[in-house]
C-alpha cells in the first residue's frame, strides 16, 4: 500500500495552465482512503460526474447485488458508499463520525439542500457534545459541493441552487464553516483543513471542471494564515480607490477579467483585488480565525467602494460584509436565481454576475456612459451568439 500511496500521489499531465479543483480533491481523497482504513466516502451515484473518480483506483464501491461487467469495482466491504439519497447518505455518514471515525460526502450543489434539516440537527447535536466534558470530539462533518451553480451547461435550473451556504451561515451557532477554494491549490488546503476539523460542519464548494490556477502553496499559506483573505497582488494597485473582491472560484475569476477589461479602458482607476476563501457566521475566515473590524479597515480600506462578486446570493455576503462596513460602501454581485440550461457566460450574465457586468458598475461608479453602452454591447453580442451556436464568444 505505500507504493500505491507514493505512486499515486504523483501529478499526472494535465493542461498547462488550467487544473480541475475536484480533480485534486479527489486524489486526497483516493490517498486518504488508501491511508486510513476507517475512512469512508459517500455519494449520491455522481462520484464520477464531480470528478472524484481516481478514488475507485484505491478502493471499492460497497455493493451487495450481482455485478455485471461494465460495473465500477465494487465489494461487500467497500469503503465508497453510493446511494441516491442524500438523506440516507448522510444519517450513515453521520453515525460513522459519532464512532468517532472520519468521513466525507460529496454531492451536486443544488442537492445537498435535501439534507439541510438533518445538517442543522447535526449541529444541534455537536453543540450539545461540546458542552459535555466527557465526549471526545467528533470528526468534522464535511461535505464536499461541486457541478455548482454556474456550470450546469447540460442540467439547468433545477441543478442550480447555492441554498445551503445561505442556510448554514445564518445558524448562530458559530460551528460552521463556508470555504470556497479558487483553485486546485487552495482546494488541497481547503482539503487539509477540513481533515483536520473536529466538532464543526465545513461545506466547501468548488467547481469540477479545468479553470485557472492562481496560487502558489505559499499563497494558500497566507490566506490560510490571514482568516481565508488574499490580496492578489498581480491585480493589485498601491493606495486603491476600489477595492473588487470575489468569494468563490469562477466568481473571482470574473472579477480578474474585469480588472483586466478597467485596466485597459480606465487606467488611472487603482484597484486592490481581494479573493476571500472562508466565511463563518457573521465573519470573514473560519469559526476558530474570524477577521476583526480593525484587520478588515487595514484591508479593505476604512472608506473606500467595495465591489464584490460572490458564489451564492448576494444577501448572504452583504450580511457579513455590513457587520464590517457601512453598506453604502458595499455593491454585491452573485447568483440571483436566474437559470437555464447555457453556456457559462450566459449564467454569468444572466445573474449580472459577469466581468462586463462588473466592469458596467465600475464605468457607472466614473461616470462612464460611454463605457456602459460598449460593455452591455459586449453582453448582448454574447447572447446573441449562444442561443444561436450554443458557445460563447467571451471565455
Amino acid at each position: 500500500m505505500p507504493n500505491l500511496i507514493d505512486g499515486f500521489m504523483k501529478y499526472r499531465p494535465v493542461a498547462p495552465e488550467l487544473h480541475s479543483p475536484a480533480k485534486k480533491i479527489g486524489e486526497l481523497l483516493a490517498f486518504e482512503l488508501a491511508k486510513n482504513s476507517h475512512f469512508y466516502f459517500f455519494s449520491p451515484d455522481e462520484t464520477t460526474s464531480n470528478r472524484f473518480e481516481q478514488i475507485f483506483e484505491v478502493e471499492k464501491r460497497a455493493w451487495a447485488l450481482p455485478k455485471e461487467e461494465w460495473d465500477l469495482p465494487e465489494s461487500k466491504n467497500g469503503r465508497i458508499i453510493e446511494m441516491l439519497s442524500e438523506n440516507v447518505l448522510f444519517s450513515v455518514m453521520t453515525g460513522h463520525l459519532m464512532n468517532g471515525e472520519p468521513a466525507m460526502m460529496g454531492s451536486y450543489e443544488a442537492f445537498f439542500s435535501v439534507a439541510a434539516s438533518q445538517i442543522l440537527q447535526q449541529i444541534k447535536f455537536i453543540k450539545q457534545c461540546k458542552e459535555a466534558n466527557w465526549r471526545k470530539p467528533l470528526p468534522a462533518v464535511n461535505l464536499l459541493s461541486t457541478s455548482t451553480c454556474w456550470r450546469q451547461d447540460h442540467n439547468g435550473f433545477t441543478h442550480q441552487s447555492p441554498a445551503l451556504i445561505s442556510t448554514l451561515l445564518a445558524v448562530p451557532s458559530n460551528l460552521v464553516n463556508c470555504l470556497f477554494p479558487l483553485d486546485d491549490i487552495a482546494a488541497e488546503a481547503a482539503f487539509n483543513f477540513m481533515t483536520s476539523s473536529e466538532n464543526v460542519v465545513n461545506l466547501t464548494t468548488f467547481n469540477k471542471h479545468d479553470e485557472p490556477r492562481y496560487l502558489a502553496r505559499e499563497d494558500a499559506s497566507k490566506q490560510a494564515k490571514n482568516h481565508g483573505a488574499l490580496v492578489m497582488e498581480k491585480y493589485s494597485d498601491t493606495n486603491p480607490d476600489l477595492i473588487m473582491v470575489g468569494a468563490g472560484d469562477l466568481v473571482t475569476n470574473e472579477v480578474v477579467e474585469a480588472i483586466k477589461i478597467i485596466n485597459r479602458d480606465m487606467p488611472d482607476v487603482r484597484i486592490r483585488c481581494i479573493n476571500l476563501n472562508a466565511l463563518s457566521y457573521r465573519a470573514i475566515g473560519t469559526t476558530d480565525d474570524k477577521m476583526t473590524k480593525e484587520e478588515f479597515a487595514e484591508l479593505f480600506t476604512p472608506n473606500k467602494p467595495i465591489l464584490a462578486n460572490f458564489h451564492g446570493y448576494p444577501e448572504t455576503l452583504a450580511t457579513i460584509l455590513g457587520n464590517y462596513a457601512a453598506k453604502g460602501r458595499i455593491r454585491i454581485h452573485g447568483f440571483i436565481e436566474e437559470g437555464s440550461t447555457t453556456t457559462p457566460m450566459e449564467m454569468l450574465r444572466r445573474n449580472s454576475a459577469s466581468r462586463y457586468n462588473l466592469a458596467i458598475d465600475v464605468a457607472t461608479l466614473y461616470r462612464r456612459p460611454d463605457l456602459v453602452e460598449n460593455y452591455q454591447q459586449k453582453l448582448a453580442e454574447n447572447h446573441a451568439h449562444a442561443v444561436a451556436t450554443g458557445e460563447d464568444i467571451i471565455s
